[in-house]
């Protein structure tokens, strides 16, 4: 299944690059930006980010200034994180990203998969991995789960319970932390959230934030251009 979206944004982003072209004789290819310009990452730990793409609200405007991202991967979270629901865990996660609150992964083998997100679990994928990884899952079975999750099946979330758990013990997993685990991806497949979605927005944001950066007029003027005949906005 594919689901194709037509985002404002894009045309935004084609407006300015040739603004730019045209008012600096710079050629820029959004896809080869640099992702670690401290400049830009500057501007969205400011939060200055009227017209930057999903970041633009006075909630989000908050979690930026709090969070101060500093890497992709922080983006891509508060993408995923700010929504009802995991909305309630963001304090708790800017809290261990500045050390605050103790990083923990249930246990050293989940560690790759969870240091990205601070021990948290906030991604559909993550959720898929642990179950490979500690029970032993297919992926075919993990995207059972993730499906089961997703689409709130329970029946089919309770039907994979024992198999989790039995295939954690026999991967030399505590049955008491395969409980917890199991607990902690059903609490969190309410608001379940896929990466692959939240990075794609988290690239747009980025563009959009390092072309407003570097190029602030251009890209402006752009997004004015592309609020025509809505005064409102």
């Amino acid at each position: 299944k594919m689901d194709f979206l037509g985002l404002r944004t894009l045309t935004v982003i084609a407006d300015a690059v040739s603004a730019i072209e045209t008012s600096h004789g710079v050629s820029i290819d959004v896809d080869e930006i640099p992702m670690d310009d401290p400049k830009t990452w500057r501007l969205l730990q400011k939060a200055d980010t009227d017209g930057v793409f999903q970041v633009e609200s006075p909630g989000m405007k908050r979690v930026l200034r709090d969070l101060k991202p500093t890497t992709f991967a922080d983006l891509v979270a508060v993408v995923a994180l700010f929504r009802p629901g995991p909305m309630d865990s963001i304090d708790d996660f800017i809290a261990r990203k500045h050390g605050r609150a103790k990083v923990e992964y249930y246990d050293e083998r989940l560690k790759p998969i969870l240091e990205e997100t601070y021990g948290a679990i906030v991604y559909q994928e993550q959720a898929m991995r642990i179950a490979m990884e500690m029970a032993g899952f297919s992926a075919a079975k993990a995207d059972k789960l993730r499906k089961g999750m997703g689409k709130k099946i329970m029946e089919i979330v309770d039907a994979l319970k024992p198999e989790f758990v039995t295939g954690a013990v026999e991967r030399g997993y505590d049955e008491k932390l395969a409980h917890r685990v199991w607990s902690d991806i059903e609490k969190f497949g309410e608001y379940a959230f896929n990466k692959s979605h939240a990075a794609a927005y988290a690239v747009l944001a980025y563009q959009t934030a390092y072309l407003k950066t570097h190029y602030p007029y251009e890209f402006m003027a752009s997004v004015l251009t592309s609020y025509t005949g809505r005064t409102d906005d």
